[in-house]
């Protein structure tokens, strides 16, 4: 109970400082990491033990899930290609060189555990990719690769993992078995997931909209796929992709718009904690793990720490330049079928590999035991060495990664802003159409105008006639500060009235309800 309640106490603070990091515009898993680091150095705290099966259970199905339900199906196989060779090719090699260097440099590793810490800190973290890049207003097909490598890289690193902690508990490795289980694992995998994620669609068909219950299964839908998945030795990680990616294109079908507000929330907050929590786990392992290997001078862990990462750092380079240009001199039909691309661009792919969540718990879940007899070797290192690089990428990757990207001169393309803002207009139009064409003979003049001029509104707010000139990107933001300002003043109207007592609570609800999707609405247009 002691340690819960820590953990409790510590979580509260690690939320308030994430306030901070809003208002100075770091990505938040930076923070996490330096919290870490700072529960570390706090004597007295306890020591938690973690049963390490329940900690890949509870912490990569949701993040993982989470992550796939924002990615683009139509988005994701447009940009399979390069998405594949980075989220296999890449992670395959620098888990070869993390190996080699952990083997040859850092003493007592042998070639087994080399490639258990080259497979754990080998894929880049889907939240960490997300957090690191959101708000930097990139180009489309940067943060679908991003995005896409960082779920699928999942499964190839932690299906290495495994066969990496089995070899050092066996002492054997045989390379073309290996190869074969891969693809039944991955293959199995991706149909369990599939499996599961019709079964949680057919069962939001035939259920009622209720957003609590709806949200309910939301959560469920991660951790079923996951262990129906392992519990026929397939790739659980996969799974949870899979059934993501199936089902988000398709909640548009079974989700109320209460739902989807209520659920967006719940994984915000889930995802959250989640991250927090396994941070503030680390935090509080950190000082048993630096007295197991205490017989290392502080000087020799931070250089075997720091070149590790900078191994890490350097094989994500050395892959993704060749792995770009080589296949579009090849083959023409690549050079046809996808868009033209740029070193600027291919620079910003190359040094977006930080990090998370996903390799933290993948070290903390390692077996304490290889076998019965045996101590896993070096595992307190492992995770030493995992955290050395996830502090590395992030915070050197993830605060340089704005400024690289001003001083690149990479920005935005408008492709996809003038495909919504076209969609938006012909949406409003169609609507002005069947108002027309059905409530032109029922309804007064009056009314009709009213229900028009909505729609009417919106066209001339997204659509400017050639004569009326575009707001500048300050006028914009003095409109939406107004309109800011504005809302605050209502909020304010209406809890003075609910004090006065001129109107109960579940006005007062009723009415904060619909100035709250009046705001996200309005940040959203922002």
């Amino acid at each position: 109970m002691e340690n819960i309640s820590i953990i409790i106490i510590l979580l509260a603070i690690v939320t308030a400082l994430a306030q901070v990091t809003d208002r100075i515009k770091i990505p938040y898993p930076i923070l996490l990491v330096l919290v870490g680091i700072g529960i570390g150095l706090v004597p007295g705290l306890p020591h938690v033990d973690l049963n390490p099966d329940i900690v890949f259970l509870v912490f990569l199905p949701p993040v993982l899930y989470a992550a796939a339900w924002s990615t683009s199906w139509p988005d994701f196989k447009e940009s399979i290609r390069p998405i594949s060779l980075l989220a296999v090719g890449c992670v395959l090699f620098t888990t070869v060189l993390v190996a080699m260097a952990a083997h040859y440099f850092i003493p007592g590793f042998g070639w087994a555990e080399s490639f258990v810490l080259g497979a754990i800190i080998s894929p880049p973290d889907a939240v960490a990719a997300t957090a690191a890049t959101k708000g930097l207003k990139l180009p489309k097909r940067i943060i679908t690769i991003l995005e896409g490598e960082s779920l699928v890289n999942d499964a190839t690193g932690l299906i290495a993992y495994r066969y990496a902690i089995a070899a050092t508990a066996s002492g054997s490795f045989i390379f073309w078995l290996a190869g074969i289980n891969f693809f039944y694992v991955a293959g199995l995998g991706i149909l369990m997931g599939l499996a599961v994620g019709y079964i949680f669609f057919w069962i939001h068909k035939i259920t009622p909209n209720n957003a609590t219950t709806d949200t309910t299964f939301t959560l469920l839908t991660p951790y079923a796929a996951y262990l129906v998945a392992e519990e026929f030795h397939a790739s659980g990680v996969l799974a949870v992709v899979a059934a993501g990616l199936f089902l988000s294109p398709r909640s548009s079908e079974v989700f109320s718009n209460r739902t989807r507000l209520q659920a967006t929330a719940v994984w915000d907050t889930m995802i959250f904690i989640l991250n927090g929590v396994i941070f503030i786990l680390i935090g509080l392992q950190l000082p048993m793990i630096l007295d197991n290997i205490k017989q290392h001078s502080l000087t020799s862990l931070i250089i075997y720490g720091s070149l590790v990462s900078l191994v890490t750092v350097i094989a994500r380079i050395i892959w993704v330049f060749p792995g770009t240009y080589i296949p579009r001199w090849l083959s023409k039909g690549i050079r046809e079928r996808e868009p033209e691309t740029t070193v600027r661009r291919v620079s910003i792919v190359a040094w977006s590999g930080m990090r998370g969540i996903v390799s933290l718990a993948a070290a903390l879940a390692l077996p304490i035991m290889a076998t019965d007899k045996m101590a896993f070797p070096n595992r307190d290192m492992i995770i030493f060495l995992t955290f050395c690089v996830i502090f590395v990428t992030l915070v050197l990757q993830g605060m340089t990664m704005r400024r690289l990207i001003r001083w690149l001169g990479v920005k935005e393309d408008d492709k996809h802003a003038r495909e919504e803002e076209a969609a938006r207009v012909r949406i409003s139009s169609s609507v002005i159409e069947h108002i027309e064409e059905n409530y032109s003979l029922t309804l007064s003049e009056a009314v009709l105008n009213q229900i028009k001029s909505k729609y009417e509104i919106r066209i001339q707010r997204i659509r400017k006639d050639s004569t009326e000139q575009r707001m500048t990107p300050e006028q914009i933001s003095e409109f939406h500060r107004i309109q800011q300002e504005l809302l605050a003043r209502e909020r304010e109207f209406i809890l003075n009235m609910r004090k006065e007592g001129k109107i109960s609570d579940e006005v007062l609800r009723k009415v904060e309800y619909e100035l709250d999707l009046e705001e996200a609405r309005l940040e959203l247009d922002s």
